[in-house]
């Protein structure tokens, strides 16, 4: 089978000092957990310490009561203490601006307001393979370089913004008169006082499965259940995916804390929304066991931090990995 011609979209880098200044990565910044994060997940945690019926949970009663007040001490000392000059103190938003994403390499400077991009509103028609495997978004928010040009040229965002798939940089009112879509990216609303699109939300999450934490949405139920089908697929970008050889199934990782039960990793819910690439062979080295990282890794937002704290379900929303049965 002849696989689809794939589009390669090639950014020159900018040469003047300006614009070099403005789009030059930077270290990502450390996600630091505000006071309330913190509570909650001390909270979480001693749920699963004390309420585990089971005899080996028992025989680890002195190592369960050492590890809680090290971690409740750790946590309510660092809130205390400033964030360090790479990372800045998270700011709590409401479930329908989670994961929302300003989008401002350029805009600015071309006196236009930013991009808010609100990944709630395109997880729910599209895989996130479909922008960050085939389309090219870097998966670090601000590291790839999009103009408007590239857009009408039908990259980037302009691969659906085209009039067909979702609407264009430019439409046609009801009555057939010319009118520009600028507002519907660019906007001066700031983040969390738009009640239009806190109601549109509120009509799409009332049909889905109730999550507990972030946009309180549990997608990978929704997925399981069918109630959400999004496309993972757009001719002349996107390649057929390959199919795993053997069903990877269902992983367990032991936990690295005393009565903390074991992750569950299901290859087959993540392989979902991101497919194999997404994660492999740069997040995660391809032989199991082979990529070693902490908790303090996936917090400071790499390897699964990456996806998680950001988008998907955040770190404080422990029982959703740490789900193995204890007894």
């Amino acid at each position: 089978m002849s696989r689809a011609k794939r589009t390669t979209f090639v950014r020159t880098p900018p040469t003047d000092p300006i614009s070099v200044a403005a789009t030059s990565p930077s270290p990502p910044p450390r996600i630091v957990l505000d006071f309330s994060d913190k509570i909650s997940i001390i909270i979480e945690y001693l749920c699963f310490i004390f309420f585990l019926d089971s005899k080996e949970a028992a025989m680890n009663s002195f190592f369960k009561t050492v590890s809680v007040w090290t971690i409740a001490l750790a946590l309510v000392g660092a809130s205390l203490c400033p964030a360090n000059s790479q990372g800045k103190i998270a700011k709590r938003l409401p479930p329908h601006e989670y994961g929302t994403t300003l989008m401002n390499n350029y805009s600015e400077q071309s006196q236009m307001a930013p991009v808010v991009f609100r990944h709630w509103v395109h997880r729910s028609k599209h895989t996130c393979r479909l922008c960050h495997v085939d389309i090219g978004f870097a998966m670090e928010a601000g590291q790839t370089l999009v103009r408007e040009k590239d857009n009408r040229d039908g990259q980037y965002c302009g691969v659906c913004h085209n009039g067909k798939e979702a609407f264009a940089c430019e439409g046609k009112s009801l009555l057939g008169k010319a009118e520009k879509n600028c507002d519907r990216c660019h906007t001066t609303t700031p983040i969390g006082r738009d009640d239009d699109i806190r109601d549109d939300f509120d009509r799409m999450a009332e049909k889905l499965p109730e999550g507990r934490f972030g946009n309180r949405v549990d997608w990978a139920m929704a997925s399981r259940q069918n109630m959400v089908k999004p496309k993972d697929f757009i001719a002349g970008v996107s390649f057929p995916r390959t199919k795993m050889k053997h069903q990877q199934g269902d992983v367990s990782l032991d936990a690295k804390l005393a009565g903390l039960p074991d992750i569950i990793f299901s290859h087959e819910e993540h392989a979902t929304w991101n497919s194999c690439d997404l994660c492999h062979p740069e997040v995660f080295a391809l032989k199991a066991g082979a990529t070693k990282y902490t908790m303090q890794d996936i917090f400071a937002g790499r390897y699964c931090g990456a996806c998680h704290g950001n988008v998907a379900f955040p770190l404080k929303d422990c029982g959703r990995c740490h789900s193995k049965p204890v007894f």
